[in-house]
């Protein structure tokens, strides 16, 4: 069985370019990760509660070393901020965050020559970059979908949680007091917990409140949050109480959110016009056709 020489060279020149990124890759020098702090806790609770990732963990973490020489230091940097948007996903570094991306897009590419190989097509070589693209943008779409959850449910829960806070500072609690209790003893959701605790810890490691509420809105950057932030650190700056700070901005974030809701329902309500006018066409065009037909056969059978 003979092949058309164009499907010949497209399988050799996949697999010399394959060779060659991983010679190229297994000669670069390594790069040591840490798995200490936050991204080490979230490294260990994903283990124990996925096993399958537990499985492929050790093949991520040395393609990581591996490939993570390649990335220069603003790419990780990038990186690393998307992972710290979506809460350290599985704790991975930025480098095993780059290998994933390199390897489903090689994944994704040998699915698409094989596509080429196989289907008839008058360009054989597009499914491969397409291939490609697909394939390297499916690790970033689950991590950002990971980041938009994330943000919506701090998004949420920090009125209730803020609106804690105040409550009890009014009790004689100090502020890391309160964002104590809300981590240990509130129903918050699981996001909005972590961050606290992680500001928290901050806090017991020296760093001082403002330091800690900066950090808290570089890791959430959602508008609710850095006015959270920005208001305590002027409150400690001019000297007010915090504990009427944390009243209004729960006041402020609870507005904030039935604004955003009825904003939302606007603009469901703007979405169903088009839905409904469908439907509304189908079912007239049920309606109208068997009356007609019915009509037909009655004045034909009365012509009769």
């Amino acid at each position: 069985m003979s092949y058309p020489i164009y499907r010949i060279l497209l399988v050799a020149l996949l697999v010399l370019t394959l060779g060659s990124l991983v010679f190229w890759i297994a000669l670069r020098p390594t790069r040591s990760t840490s798995r200490l702090g936050m991204r080490g806790l979230k490294r260990q609770q994903s283990l124990l509660r996925s096993p399958s990732w537990a499985s492929i963990e050790p093949l991520v973490r040395w393609l990581g070393v591996r490939v993570g020489a390649v990335l220069d230091e603003s790419t990780r940097a990038n990186l690393d901020m998307q992972l710290t948007y979506a809460g350290d996903y599985l704790g991975l570094s930025a480098d095993e965050y780059f290998a994933l991306i390199v390897f489903s897009g090689m994944g994704g590419g040998a699915v698409g020559t094989l596509i080429a190989y196989f289907v008839q097509m008058s360009i054989a070589w597009l499914p491969v970059p397409i291939g490609l693209a697909l394939g390297a943008a499916v690790p970033y779409l689950i991590v950002d979908g990971a980041r938009v959850s994330r943000w919506k449910a701090i998004n949420r829960g920090l009125p209730y949680a803020v609106d804690l806070m105040a409550l009890s500072m009014s009790a004689g609690l100090d502020f890391p007091g309160s964002v104590q209790q809300v981590v240990e003893k509130a129903k918050a959701n699981e996001a909005l917990r972590e961050e606290l605790a992680f500001l928290l810890q901050q806090l017991q490691l020296g760093r001082t409140r403002t330091q800690a509420l900066r950090e808290l809105a570089a890791r959430v950057p959602i508008e609710s949050v850095r006015e959270f932030a920005q208001a305590l650190i002027q409150a400690e700056e001019r000297g007010n109480p915090v504990a009427a700070v944390l009243e209004v901005q729960a006041a402020t974030s609870r507005t904030r959110r039935s604004n955003l809701a009825e904003k939302a329902a606007e603009n469901m309500r703007a979405k169903m016009v088009l839905p409904t006018m469908v439907l509304i066409g189908v079912g007239m065009i049920l309606i109208a056709v068997p009356s007609a037909m019915m009509l037909d056969k009655l004045s034909t059978g009365g012509l009769k």
